[in-house]
């Protein structure tokens, strides 16, 4: 929406086209300024949040629709205007599930969860990557990082084994592997902060399994989660359904994404007796939730 002009489809109530105009986002947000109180519909990516909030404040009722809901509304070939139509269509459905309007600090808690998760995912290449080089030479570690993380300052120093060229790429991974773990350090701390202060945080914690990372990417995803009717819809959402009898015979299963599986994982072991140890607990539930999906 940001990037170049967007198509803009106007129905009346008996769902006759009225206009077809492309506006930037400047110049919709003063056209609706002027009009009378109606009900807009978006497709719910880049920078629609902001827009919607926008356009809400101008009295506007406002809806956000993914873009798998408003594709069985597109009449033909794809186009701008087509999928404008599509949209005014959809958003008029009693039944439609809309995305709810973030708020700018849920969109801050957003941003943040993607910079820590790609963060942890540059450090695990990092770790990778170095300990390939070591075995070429010869030194083998365990699988965790730990082990690693002690044995990189002796090697670095004595180990005679290691080419000037090689101890030189190892000293810039550890100095990299060192800057990251930092970074990372200090956005737990940031994340530990907001979870303790957050009213919808701090009831989320209560639960047994929900952390602070878990809790803020809930409230960052749903808010207050008013926009759900009934908890299997959020479940659906955090990949902890189980997959119906239409969706076996199809082959289709619940794959949510990987910040969702966290959630799906963590709350499977709440449900699980608090006597078992915390690592069978942890076992067990992952394995039902893949006997149920």
């Amino acid at each position: 929406m940001a990037r170049r002009p967007f198509p803009l489809v106007a129905l009346n109530a008996a769902g006759k086209v009225l206009l077809r105009r492309k506006f930037n986002q400047k110049q919709l947000i003063l056209f609706t300024a002027n009009l009378q109180t109606c009900l807009i519909g978006m497709e719910a990516c880049s920078g629609a949040h902001f827009l919607g909030r926008a356009l809400r404040e101008q009295g506007h009722d406002v809806k956000l629709i993914p873009a798998q809901f408003v594709k069985p509304f597109v009449k033909s070939n794809q186009n701008d205007f087509l999928d404008a139509e599509a949209i005014a269509e959809a958003v008029d459905r009693q039944n439609m599930r809309f995305v709810p309007i973030k708020t700018d600090d849920q969109l801050d808690l957003q941003a943040m969860h993607r910079v820590r998760d790609r963060l942890v995912a540059r450090r695990t290449s990092v770790i990778n990557q170095l300990r390939a080089f070591l075995l070429e030479r010869g030194m083998v570690f365990a699988k965790t990082p730990a082990k690693l993380k002690l044995a990189v300052p002796e090697i670095l120093e004595n180990n005679a084994n290691l080419t000037l060229r090689m101890r030189n790429l190892v000293s810039l991974l550890w100095n990299e592997w060192k800057d990251l773990e930092r970074q990372i350090v200090a956005m737990n701390v940031e994340v530990e902060q907001i979870a303790s202060s957050d009213p919808a945080c701090q009831r989320l914690r209560q639960i047994p399994g929900i952390g602070p990372l878990v809790a803020t990417t809930i409230v960052a995803a749903i808010g207050n989660g008013a926009a759900f009717h009934k908890g299997r819809e959020f479940s659906s959402l955090a990949g902890t359904c189980a997959a119906t009898a239409l969706d076996r015979r199809q082959g289709q299963t619940l794959r949510p994404q990987q910040a969702r599986q966290q959630l799906s994982e963590e709350a499977a072991c709440a449900w699980c007796p608090i006597r078992r140890p915390p690592r069978q607990a942890r076992t067990i539930a992952v394995r039902s939730l893949a006997q149920r999906s």
